[in-house]
C-alpha cells in the first residue's frame, strides 16, 4: 500500500478512501478480540475487502493511456534492485565500463535465476533524492550504456543467458553525455545485441522511453508489465513538439499509443505480464513473482534453440516490425477520373 508521504494519483482517491476505511475495521477488531466481540467487525472487514477489490479492479481495467505513464512514474513501484532482491539468488554486481568510470543508472551483474545462470542488466532510477541523483533519474550516460555491452559480450562468451529490465525516461540528455557519444554508444549496442550469440529477454518494468531504453532493450523476447508505457518519445516532449506545451500530455500519451495493450496489438511486445490488482506498486511480491514466471518460461524456451537459429529469429522479429500492406490507388474511389 501507497504511504501517506506518497504523491497520490487522483483516481485513486476511492480506492485510498476505502483502503483508510479497511484500515480502521482492522484496528478496532483488534481491539475488541480481547472482549471477544469480533464477528460483526469481522463481517464488515470481509464485505470491504470484497469491495475494495472490486473498485480496484474497475478502476484499473479502464485507465487511460496518461494513467498508465501515471502509475509506470509511481515511486512506490518496485525498481530494479527491488526486483533483484525478489527474483534472483546470489547476485554479485559487476562494476565499470573499463574507460571512463561506473554509471549507477545501469546495474549489472552475474546471478542465479532457479537453475539457471544469467548475466543481469537493468535501469534503475534510485528510491530518494540522493539515489536519483545519484542514478540520474535513470538516464543512464554513454559509459552506462558502455557497461551494459562490456557485459553483455562477457555473457555471450560463457554462453550466458542476458536478462535486461528497462525503466528510464530516456537517455542522459546533457552536453557532457553528447560529448562522450551518447548517440554512437546506443546505435553500437542496437548493434551488438541484435548479434550477440545468446538468448536476450528484455522486460519494460515501468518507463520505457526513447533510445534510453532501446540502448539495453534488443532481445529475443520483449515483455512490459501491464501498466508501463514504451515509446520513441515521453508524452509531455511529444506534448511540447507538437502542442507546443507540456500541459497537451494526456492527448499526447493517447496518440502516441505507447501502453502494453496498443504495442501487443501492434506486435512490438511479445507478452503482457499482469500486475497485482491496483498496480505493481501495491504488492511488491506478487509483481516479482509474475515476472520471475515469464523470465523462467522464456529461458527455457530460448536456451535449447540452436544460436544460427536464435539470431534468425531474432532479426526476422525485428524486420517485421512496422510492417504495412502496400497497393494500388483507385482513381475513381479517389475521385480522379
Amino acid at each position: 500500500m501507497p504511504s501517506v508521504s506518497e504523491p497520490r494519483l487522483a483516481f485513486e482517491a476511492p480506492i485510498l478512501e476505502m483502503e483508510a476505511r479497511l484500515a480502521e475495521l482492522e484496528t478496532q477488531y483488534a481491539r475488541n478480540r480481547a472482549a471477544g466481540d469480533t464477528a460483526p467487525i469481522a463481517e464488515q472487514i470481509r464485505r470491504t475487502r470484497r469491495e475494495l477489490a472490486a473498485l480496484k479492479r474497475a478502476i484499473y481495467s479502464q485507465l487511460d493511456p496518461w494513467q498508465v505513464v501515471q502509475v509506470s512514474r509511481h515511486p512506490g513501484r518496485p525498481q530494479t534492485r527491488d526486483y533483484i532482491e525478489l527474483i534472483f539468488e546470489q547476485f554479485i554486481e559487476l562494476h565499470g565500463d573499463r574507460a571512463v568510470g561506473d554509471d549507477q543508472a545501469i546495474v549489472t551483474g552475474l546471478a542465479h535465476l532457479d537453475e539457471h545462470k544469467v548475466m543481469f542488466i537493468g535501469h534503475q532510477k534510485g528510491k530518494n533524492l540522493a539515489e536519483r541523483t545519484a542514478c540520474h533519474f535513470g538516464c543512464a550516460h554513454p559509459e552506462g550504456y558502455r557497461k551494459a555491452l562490456v557485459k553483455m559480450r562477457l555473457a555471450a562468451k560463457f554462453g550466458l543467458p542476458i536478462i535486461s529490465f528497462i525503466d528510464t525516461p530516456g537517455a542522459y540528455p546533457g552536453i557532457t553525455a553528447e560529448e562522450r557519444g551518447q548517440a554512437a554508444i546506443i546505435a553500437e549496442n542496437l548493434m551488438a545485441m541484435s548479434q550477440i550469440r545468446t538468448p536476450i529477454l528484455c522486460v519494460v518494468i515501468g518507463e520505457g522511453g526513447s533510445g534510453g531504453a532501446l540502448g539495453i532493450g534488443i532481445g529475443d523476447r520483449l515483455a512490459m508489465l501491464e501498466f508501463t508505457y514504451y515509446s520513441v518519445i515521453s508524452p509531455e516532449g511529444c506534448a511540447s513538439i507538437l502542442w507546443k506545451g507540456s500541459e497537451h500530455a494526456p492527448k499526447a500519451a493517447a496518440a502516441l499509443k505507447m501502453t502494453s495493450r496498443d504495442l501487443l496489438r501492434f506486435g512490438i511486445v511479445d507478452e503482457v505480464i499482469p500486475e497485482p490488482l491496483g498496480g505493481a506498486h501495491r504488492d511488491h511480491r506478487e509483481a516479482a513473482a509474475n515476472l520471475k514466471s515469464f523470465l523462467i518460461h522464456g529461458l527455457r524456451q530460448l536456451k535449447g534453440l540452436p544460436r544460427e537459429e536464435l539470431l534468425q529469429r531474432r532479426y526476422e522479429k525485428y524486420r517485421k516490425i512496422g510492417e504495412f500492406l502496400e497497393g494500388a490507388s483507385d482513381p475513381e474511389r479517389n475521385g480522379m477520373v
